[in-house]
């Protein structure tokens, strides 16, 4: 009997290079490069307004990074991630505005929510506190707030601190009176308080303000700020490319159609597009900026952020493993009613 090939076996490091090649080869360096060469070959005549406008307002942005990246490592290197565990610790109404305030202002990626969470969810936290923090924590943090700033004005990145802090207000304050009734008695998974691995639990140790004086610390300061602006640069360089493009290729009277003009309409249908078509919260602001350029009205602005926010990929996968299914869709509903309301909320400040 002739010998067999396990052509599996073959084709399976194949696989592996050609997934590691293609993660390499599409970023988002790929299309900050490749947009500007195609305008180029097929619409000469473009291609420099549209490296002008991307590079004008990347550069404008600069000072903002600057300023967030070194926040943030600051609090990353002081370990401010203990500090948060104190808003979780007395009676339920202060534990819900604690964790709003915290989850609007907290330097925490979406996957570092996670074991922050799960830690919450072990040792028993009120799920309406938790629901507060979590709604509030994907939508700004320190560097959002001076990115959000440079491409649409303080007025907006301070709106946006606000529709922050008050979705997890909203949504704390509703889970709260659901579990009243009778709902979400046992909200979360059998799952371990540390199983993501994103870090240490939040309840252990101590924020050491003066980080400078320890060694270890000044080494996380710099990690920490070299790979924020590293990511901030690069995601912004293709936030600012894609505006550009937006704002010369679409046609303004499309965008005033689809979520322009005034009244409840285009907010709410804002805040319904927001949620499947999710950026990342440094991509969102230029392209904002460019939507309203063509006609989007501030408060749908507003809404498409908020809603998109919500719906973080990594958020909404830590979600799903850490609580029930019922949790999980009141999550969704009170980001989507959320987001309608900031953005009626925005409009009306407008």
């Amino acid at each position: 009997m002739a010998d067999t090939i396990d052509t599996s076996a073959t084709a399976r490091p194949r696989s592996i290079l050609m997934k590691r090649l293609g993660d390499r080869l599409f970023t988002p360096w790929t299309v900050v490069v490749l947009a500007p060469l195609i305008v180029f070959a097929i619409d000469p005549g473009n291609a420099v307004p549209v490296m002008r406008t991307a590079i004008g307002a990347l550069l404008g942005t600069l000072p903002f990074i600057a300023f967030a990246v070194t926040l943030i490592a600051a609090l990353k290197a002081a370990g401010a991630e203990a500090a948060i565990g104190a808003a979780f610790k007395g009676r339920q109404t202060q534990m819900i505005v604690m964790a709003a305030l915290f989850g609007g202002l907290a330097p925490f990626c979406s996957c570092e929510v996670i074991p922050f969470v799960a830690g919450l969810l072990a040792v028993g936290a009120p799920i309406a506190a938790i629901m507060a923090f979590w709604l509030s924590s994907p939508l700004i943090d320190p560097p959002t707030v001076f990115i959000t700033a440079a491409a649409l004005g303080w007025p907006f990145a301070i709106g946006k601190v606000l529709a922050a802090v008050g979705l997890g207000l909203f949504g704390g304050f509703a889970m709260r009176a659901l579990v009243a009734f009778g709902l979400f008695a046992e909200p979360g998974r059998a799952i371990a308080a540390r199983s993501c691995g994103c870090g240490p639990s939040p309840f252990d140790g101590k924020p050491v303000w003066r980080f400078w004086r320890e060694a270890a610390r000044r080494q996380t300061f710099a990690d920490q700020f070299a790979e924020n602006a590293f990511f901030l640069i690069k995601w912004l360089a293709l936030a600012y490319v894609l505006e550009a493009l937006l704002i010369i290729y679409v046609p303004a009277e499309w965008i005033a159609g689809l979520v322009g003009g005034e009244g409840v309409g285009p907010i709410v249908l804002s805040a319904i597009v927001g949620m499947p078509a999710y950026l990342n919260s440094y991509v969102a602001p230029p392209l904002v900026a460019g939507l309203m350029q063509q006609g989007m009205s501030p408060g749908a602005g507003m809404a498409f952020m908020v809603g998109g926010a919500v719906t973080s990929i990594p958020a909404m996968a830590g979600i799903w493993a850490l609580v029930k299914r019922e949790v999980f869709a009141a999550y969704l509903l009170l980001g989507l009613a959320g987001a309608m309301l900031s953005g009626l909320a925005f409009q009306f400040m407008a």
